[in-house]
């Protein structure tokens, strides 16, 4: 028997794209999941558009303020119903197994979080940029040097890890949830095939973006994750060196990241 999963889709202003991300996981040959998609004051068609699907494992949250993706993800938390948490913003998309492969492989392994690797593609979605290959396992402080879990790939088991709930910081909210997860001594493991693929757009190119996600791992370091000043010094090298070439290695160039 398929337990379900809850798959979390926080959206805001996302009518350009939202019905392809909405395709991708009715498309899934893992058929027991619910698809919760909150929707974070929009102030476009994203609503009338997620309505004028009638399947019934699509659930609609309305908020009547913005929350930001954090909040957003929380509440879909909140209400989900699933044994499994997976996530997908609005404007990425998932492969036809990705669910099924997952679900069997945290199975196998008897892990508690489970991410793969992923494509990224650009803006229209017409040209495949680069893949983000992932190890086969990681470990807290493998984590902190190298933040490479997509959180469009992450599926938590929430028998194993209880409700999680994701920090109200922007910008890290994501690694910030998996490295808690990891520190109580939770397993993770990759699938180190492609299974979703992340759309680069034009704002999350920019390098004033990267010099704000590099301060926002900092936060996570000394704040959420309590990390003296000596060990967030020796991690965040690492991390900086490991996403420079993460960031080479999907399309980008010397001259955007400075």
């Amino acid at each position: 028997m398929l337990e379900q999963v809850s798959v979390i889709m926080p959206a805001y202003n996302s009518e350009q794209y939202i019905r392809s991300a909405i395709d991708s996981v009715l498309e899934q040959s893992y058929t027991q999941f619910e698809l919760l998609i909150i929707d974070d004051c929009s102030d476009d068609r994203t609503s009338k558009i997620v309505k004028e699907y009638t399947d019934k494992r699509i659930k609609l949250i309305q908020l009547e303020e913005n929350t930001g993706a954090s909040g957003a993800r929380n509440l879909g938390i909140a209400k989900a119903k699933g044994r499994y948490i997976a996530f997908l913003d609005s404007d990425d998309l998932w492969k036809q197994d990705k669910l099924m492969k997952q679900i069997l492989f945290m199975k196998e392994q008897d892990i508690a979080l489970c991410y793969s690797a992923y494509e990224v593609m650009n803006v229209e979605g017409e040209q495949i940029t680069g893949i983000v290959d992932v190890p086969s396992n990681i470990t807290y402080k493998q984590l902190l040097k190298n933040t490479i879990i997509g959180c469009l790939t992450v599926v938590i088991d929430t028998k194993k890890t209880g409700k999680v709930e994701m920090p109200s910081f922007k910008g890290a909210e994501d690694t910030a949830t998996w490295l808690s997860i990891l520190r109580v001594g939770h397993k993770a493991a990759g699938v180190t095939e492609v299974l979703a693929c992340y759309r680069k757009t034009h704002t999350s190119s920019l390098s004033s973006n990267k010099l704000n996600m590099a301060k926002q791992i900092w936060q996570v370091y000394r704040y959420d994750q309590k990390l003296s000043l000596l060990q967030s010094a020796f991690y965040f090298p690492c991390y900086v060196w490991n996403g420079f070439f993460k960031h080479i290695r999907t399309g980008g160039s010397i001259r955007t990241i400075r």
